[in-house]
């Protein structure tokens, strides 16, 4: 019914339906503009179905028709949708609007039809019109739109959104307002608005982004980032019993994300924005608060702090993301050779003679909020100039517009006035202040370095790196660092001092010769002769920490422990290892296997274990930066599995566990007395892959038959007689006699009272008593070397085969029968005495090739001639 009244109405009686994608229905969509002007309740559906139409109107025309978007602009056709938001007509208007100014910027794909949209400057209209964001859904496709809009920037389209003649850029200064919104969508999708934009490579819009916007940006994110920690800090003090991991996560995971948006700001590599960051992020974050908490863990006094864990596992995670060299050299030096002296340099002391602040490095809050940073950064340093008529915020009144620029203008005096009597600096001379600490900073820390390399010998190297030389000045950070190591308790603060000294030698972005100074060499690090002995005894003491049975240290801190070891003691012509150092690890490894035996014999499934352990850790080897996204290393060690927490990021619980954690503890040991020592693993793993038997494998049956008969065939010395060498189904040495293997000897009618008497007989060296066999001494002596010269091979040789190759054990068969009797009994060997020969029937055995030099097959009728003799 709906498409007969389209029909209708544009196309007269009887004429087919028109095509709702063509220039025709765009005329006619028009004209449904045109007449309705006002935003009413009746025609609010019928509007927001016209500007949905004329969206796919405009999509189709970019791939199908040009004329589409000529007559759109011929008409200026965006005048009437900055005419239906002027009218404050209700969120469903605006919804549907911003939800097809989305679609529409989405699907263009050719420039010039971008062009047609972006021209006349409606676009920025719409992006500083005052929309009600208390909407959640209006924020949701506002922010959606302008991120549409980021995508489509580049060094052409840039010039519709930023005006150089006014110091205007409304697509990113609207889009930075929003960067603490409570929303997490609204933060990322602020993100990526200000890297699309920073990606640009247009000079006078990232001077104008340096010089208006930069400073108060920077300086309100870093506070809010630093707000942030403080928060996951006081989670982490009162969740000491694992009660609040999921927001502990939470808070983990979004501060993961401010360090990669911040690496993403750095890797873009725009300098002067850069510095800036740089030194807000040194002076502002890492230093006053990550760094100065290391070692001032006292609550009072007016500077804030966090806990020792949380900075150290910040701290970890600024140089597993950012590698930007001048940022992550300046926060190494402090950390390797700093001093409380960074916080109240000779410079800033004379700075605070003029100032009311007290201290230059100090995670402060921002003196005004970012939207009236912007607003006076606009206001300042330029003449009054007449506002544009297309930034006007349509349906004010100008009265009202005046009225409140000269309220701005009384705040602004206001607020210039009491900032002069305060005495307080502005954003960009503290930032020139705070540029200058840093600079001379760096020629200090130039001058330092000069001076300690001059002259000085391996020996005077590792003495300085361990610090037992009296030096010029005292290294309060790297004591810290070494005295964490000490695990005697636990190794809560270890495992974070490990992936602190893990991330900075292996960060790209520091420069090796800083790492040198205490001997911490870098994943690629040149040909040396002497390491950090402080150091290297540390780690040495983890490892033996772990190989007591009451030992509190986890695997991944033992893991992670061996790996710095390696890199610490490793050079390129191989390891260049004290003596005194590997005999404390070989005895660290010895105590790993006194600890094993402990649990040898408890657990009747230790092999499985066994195998199955070595198994996992070769196959998921430790990843240093997924074991820091883990937020619940920052709780304290627990020992339970109902957390949740990784086996190998807590202590153990119960015999199975001890055992699990007893192997691993001995496999990393062993790997590492074995790669110190250059020498190859040759008995791990117990079953080796290529020896096993693999799906679709052609097994060769008769060489598995030809073994099992091999195993089972006896030595000669070791059958009683020729007499009993017979040949039997099944097994040939099924009538091997002897009367301690025998399970009837002991029933043998020697024995029987009621027996009657036997006569003896010797044959060959053998003694014969009463159907008996009693072999001689001589005898017996050849017949137990060969038989247990057979049994080892016996045993060898079932070894090699499949358990399903290997056969079953067979009864013996007696070959004595009687007349009535067609068929053997299949039962163990029974001694009877001689009966007449004609009872005895002839059997013979199917040689075999291999035996036939040495075992001949006795016939009866040799017995038939010994019986009568």
């Amino acid at each position: 019914m709906f498409g007969r009244s389209r029909s209708w109405v544009g196309g007269g009686h009887g004429k087919a339906a028109r095509s709702i994608h063509s220039l025709d229905h765009l005329k006619y969509m028009y004209h449904v503009l045109t007449k309705n002007t006002t935003v009413t309740d009746h025609n609010r559906n019928l509007l927001v179905e016209t500007i949905r139409s004329i969206t796919e109107i405009l999509i189709w025309g970019d791939q199908n028709d040009s004329s589409v978007f000529d007559f759109f602009l011929e008409k200026n056709m965006f005048v009437f949708f900055l005419n239906i938001l002027r009218q404050k007509s209700g969120r469903y208007v605006c919804v549907q609007l911003l939800q097809t100014l989305n679609i529409l910027f989405e699907n263009i794909s050719h420039e010039t039809s971008l062009y047609y949209l972006l021209s006349n400057n409606y676009v920025n209209s719409i992006i500083v019109h005052k929309f009600d964001f208390s909407d959640e859904e209006i924020m949701a496709y506002y922010i959606s739109f302008l991120k549409t809009l980021s995508l489509k920037l580049n060094n052409h389209t840039v010039h519709f959104f930023y005006n150089e003649h006014t110091n205007d850029f409304a697509l990113y200064t609207e889009a930075i307002k929003f960067f603490n919104h409570p929303e997490s969508m609204v933060r990322i999708a602020v993100r990526t608005i200000t890297l699309n934009v920073y990606k640009v490579d247009n000079q006078p819009m990232l001077h104008y982004i340096r010089d208006k916007t930069a400073v108060p940006y920077f300086s309100n994110l870093v506070w809010f980032i630093g707000s942030h920690v403080i928060e996951l800090d006081n989670c982490v003090q009162t969740d000491e019993e694992h009660r609040n991991r999921g927001k502990l996560s939470d808070l983990v995971a979004e501060h993961l994300d401010h360090l990669h948006y911040l690496n993403d700001i750095l890797i873009i590599n725009c300098e002067f924005l850069n510095d800036v960051l740089t030194d807000h992020l040194l002076n502002r974050l890492f230093l006053p608060l990550y760094v100065y908490s290391l070692v001032n863990q006292d609550k009072g006094g007016e500077r804030p702090k966090i806990s020792l864990q949380v900075s150290l596992y910040l701290l970890s995670q600024v140089f597993l993301i950012i590698h930007y060299a001048p940022l992550v050299n300046s926060l190494a030096e402090v950390i390797l050779n700093g001093d409380l002296s960074v916080f109240s340099s000779k410079v800033e002391q004379d700075i605070q003679k003029n100032s009311a602040k007290s201290s230059i490095r100090c995670f402060i809050k921002p003196t005004e909020t970012l939207e009236r940073s912007l607003e006076i950064s606009k206001q300042k340093g330029k003449k009054r100039v007449q506002k544009r008529p297309n930034y006007k915020n349509v349906g004010e009144e100008d009265e009202e517009e005046r009225g409140s620029e000269d309220n701005q203008d009384d705040l602004d005096k206001n607020k210039s006035t009491e900032a002069s009597s305060k005495g307080i600096k502005t954003s960009s001379e503290n930032e020139e202040i705070e540029m200058v600490i840093m600079e001379r900073c760096k020629l200090s820390e130039l001058s330092i370095s000069t001076v300690t390399e001059q002259n000085t010998t391996d020996e005077e190297k590792s003495a300085a790196a361990s610090g037992s030389e009296i030096t010029n000045w005292n290294r309060p950070f790297l004591d810290m660092v070494y005295n964490a190591l000490d695990c005697a308790e636990d190794d809560y603060y270890a495992l974070f001092v490990l992936c602190l000294l893990y991330a900075m030698s292996h960060n790209k972005g520091i420069d090796p010769v800083k790492l040198e100074r205490i001997q911490l060499p870098a994943q690629h690090a040149e040909e040396r002769n002497s390491y950090n002995h402080v150091l290297a005894e540390g780690l040495i003491r983890i490892m033996n920490y772990a190989a007591q049975p009451d030992g509190k240290i986890r695997l991944a801190t033992l893991e992670l422990g061996c790996l710095l070891l390696k890199q610490l003691v490793f050079s390129k012509n191989g390891s260049i290892i004290k003596d005194v150092h590997l005999a404390c690890l070989e005895g660290a490894r010895e105590e790993s296997v006194h600890l094993l035996r402990r649990f040898y014999k408890g657990e009747e499934i230790f092999l499985d274990m066994f195998e199955d352990e070595y198994r996992s850790m070769t196959i998921k080897p430790m990843n240093v930066e997924y074991l820091m996204m883990d937020a619940s290393i920052l709780l304290p060690p627990t020992g339970t599995p109902l957390t949740g927490i990784d086996f190998v990021k807590r202590l153990p619980c119960g015999d199975v566990e001890r055992t699990r954690r007893a192997i691993r503890v001995f496999f990393m040991l062993r790997s590492l007395s074995l790669h110190l020592r250059d020498e190859p693993e040759t008995q791990l793993p117990l079953t080796r892959e290529e020896d096993l038997i693999k799906t679709d494998d052609v097994l060769d049956l008769s060489f598995a038959v030809a073994q099992c008969i091999n195993q089972h065939n006896p030595s000669p010395l070791s059958s009683p007689s020729p007499s009993s060498g017979s040949g039997s189904t099944g097994r040939c040495d099924s009538v091997t006699a002897s009367s301690t293997s025998t399970p009837s000897a002991a029933q043998s009618p020697s024995d029987d009272a009621s027996a009657p008497e036997q006569p003896q007989m010797t044959i060959s060296g053998q003694m014969v008593i009463s159907g008996q066999t009693v072999l001689t001494d001589e005898t017996l002596s050849a017949a137990s070397k060969s038989s247990k010269n057979a049994v080892k091979i016996s045993d060898i040789e079932t070894a090699n085969l499949s358990p399903s190759l290997i056969p079953a054990q067979q009864p013996t068969i007696s070959l004595i029968t009687d007349d009535n009797t067609d068929a053997l009994s299949v039962e163990s060997l029974t001694l009877v005495p001689p009966v007449d020969p004609h009872s005895i029937r002839t059997f013979s055995c199917i040689p075999q090739s291999s035996l036939q030099s040495e075992v001949e097959v006795c016939k009866v009728k040799e017995v038939k001639e010994e019986c009568s003799d």
